[in-house]
């Protein structure tokens, strides 16, 4: 199985709008890495893509649903919020019935992403920039990071 971490594109800040959707840049650099994914067929048919339900993240996976396999239109998940402690996606990922796509935010993805690969949230730092992707394939009951995309590489 392979377990995308995509965090949301640029927002804009909270004196703009409260609700922060994406900034055009950022939208603009979400539909680069969603072209360049496609292009280089990164994110497999069928994939699966949940979101936090925060505006700026659902627009960021409708950005990706536009350009990628989905077997579905993205959908709200619990416990991809900003603050909500990794473990609470670990049954999410679980359930998964085929690859899976999480377009999230920092620092909830970067703890996550940690769990997976050894066990404990805080034990590696992994920041990823806004529009920045992240894949992890399970392999024999383990994590390993399989690659990382920042929006600089994916060009």
């Amino acid at each position: 199985m392979r377990l995308y971490l995509f965090r949301h594109g640029e927002a804009t800040s909270d004196v703009e709008n409260p609700k922060r959707p994406l900034s055009a840049a950022g939208r603009a650099r979400v539909e680069q890495m969603a072209r360049h994914l496609a292009r280089v067929a990164a994110a497999p048919e069928g994939l699966a893509v949940r979101h936090s339900g925060k505006l700026r993240a659902a627009q960021t996976a409708d950005v990706l649903a536009a350009h990628l396999p989905l077997r579905q239109p993205p959908q709200q998940a619990d416990g991809l919020a900003p603050g909500d402690p990794p473990e609470c996606t670990l049954d999410l990922i679980d359930a998964a019935e085929s690859d899976l796509m999480l377009v999230g935010h920092l620092p909830h993805l970067g703890r996550l992403a940690s769990l997976l690969l050894s066990g404990e949230s805080d034990r590696i730092s992994l920041v990823l920039p806004a529009a920045a992707v992240v894949c992890l394939e399970a392999e024999s009951g383990r994590w390993r990071l399989h690659w990382l995309i920042t929006p600089a590489l994916g060009g």
